[in-house]
């Protein structure tokens, strides 16, 4: 097999959450007295921990309480929004039991504060299915620097060069890059076409039912 491990995202990648994600900032920022742009301010921070967005949005003499206050704020909103619809992206159970016949080993790698990995990992009885989960607290610098994914493929006990990381923002795909990996795309966040001619993008979808797990292992 060309791939010995799997790495996905969360947010946006095993669920569809990124426009809740960024209702939740866009409000809790109003509420700091900052209008945003969603679409702009989404491209801009995707991948990034909740105190990397705030010294970009607030400015770099942010103190650590203050970003402690409205972060916790955001994802209170988030979390509220989004539990009545929170699910898995269509064809992720099916690829995570095909994977584990296969014994191969799997990690999260997400900027998610731990109460949102809980969120997703533990309320969708997902967190069985991986050996190693690697969330913002577990590394100095969010996407698109590689620490994450290399983290979490020292995690495995894999080489990076083994992994294919599966991604749903391009911070997230040029973190992949700089770590040696290939990645597939899920296009819930971004259109295929913006990865078009990555050469270590091995696909773009729109979600996991249009995988084949034989097709894409080689």
């Amino acid at each position: 097999m060309k791939y010995n491990a799997f790495i996905f995202d969360m947010d946006g990648t095993l669920v569809h959450n990124m426009p809740i994600h960024n209702q939740a900032w866009s409000d809790t920022l109003a509420e700091a007295g900052i209008q945003i742009d969603i679409e702009q301010f989404n491209r801009a921070t995707t991948g990034k921990k909740n105190s990397e967005i705030l010294r970009l949005v607030l400015g770099e003499h942010v103190t650590d309480e203050q970003i402690a206050y409205w972060s916790e704020r955001k994802e209170v909103l988030y979390r509220q929004r989004f539990a009545c619809c929170r699910e898995p992206l269509p064809g992720l159970l099916d690829l995570l039991e095909q994977a584990h016949a296969l014994r191969l080993p799997m990690a999260v790698a997400t900027a998610a504060p731990p109460e949102n990995v809980s969120f997703i990992l533990d309320e969708l009885d997902l967190r069985r299915h991986f050996k190693a989960v690697v969330g913002a607290h577990d590394v100095k610098n969010g996407k698109p620097d590689p620490e994450i994914f290399l983290k979490a493929a020292a995690a495995l006990g894999v080489k990076p060069e083994s992994c294919l990381v599966f991604e749903d923002a391009l911070a997230g795909i040029e973190a992949a890059r700089r770590a040696g990996m290939d990645a597939v795309m899920l296009c819930t966040t971004i259109e295929a076409h913006e990865v078009q001619g990555q050469p270590h993008v091995v696909r773009a979808v729109p979600d996991f039912t249009h995988l084949d797990l034989p097709t894409l292992l080689g």
